[in-house]
């Protein structure tokens, strides 16, 4: 799995127009999924994220995760982070999961952040054409690849 994750003092997903999920502060979560991927690395990267230490604490350190800031979560599915730039100028999806697979895990990976935060995740639509609205934080963006563990 591959997520890209970004301190956000807003953020939120339309489709079609209508506002599916928005949070205030918080982080917004791109989240990529290939075959390869299991509930192991969901596990992981849940585990991950809760814990990263990317707020501010009172004298100004990133020293504080999203719990204890009290921040929101909002997960969006997106598949072109596994991008593959290699061969010409045109992309190849080659190693993003297929839906058959990726749903699931997207689905299982949404579960296990509300389970450990024991707050509601807000999400974007799978496969749907979304737009994404965000206010970068700092910026803060960090990008994790559960393959790439040390």
């Amino acid at each position: 799995m591959r997520a890209v994750v970004q301190r956000v003092s807003q953020a939120s997903v339309s489709i079609s127009g209508n506002v599916k999920s928005q949070i205030a502060h918080g982080l917004l979560v791109l989240l990529g999924i290939e075959d390869a991927d299991t509930q192991e690395d969901a596990d992981w990267l849940a585990n991950k994220i809760l814990n990263l230490r990317i707020f501010s604490d009172d004298a100004g350190v990133m020293n504080v995760n999203i719990e204890d800031k009290g921040g929101s979560l909002l997960v969006v599915s997106q598949f072109t982070l596994w991008a593959s730039y290699k061969k010409g100028n045109r992309p190849s999806y080659i190693r993003a999961a297929k839906h058959e697979h990726a749903i699931p895990l997207y689905n299982y990976f949404i579960h296990q952040l509300e389970a450990l935060s024991g707050k509601p995740v807000g999400t974007g639509e799978f496969g749907a054409d979304m737009q994404i609205s965000l206010i970068n934080d700092g910026p803060v963006t960090i990008c994790i690849d559960t393959k790439n563990k040390e």
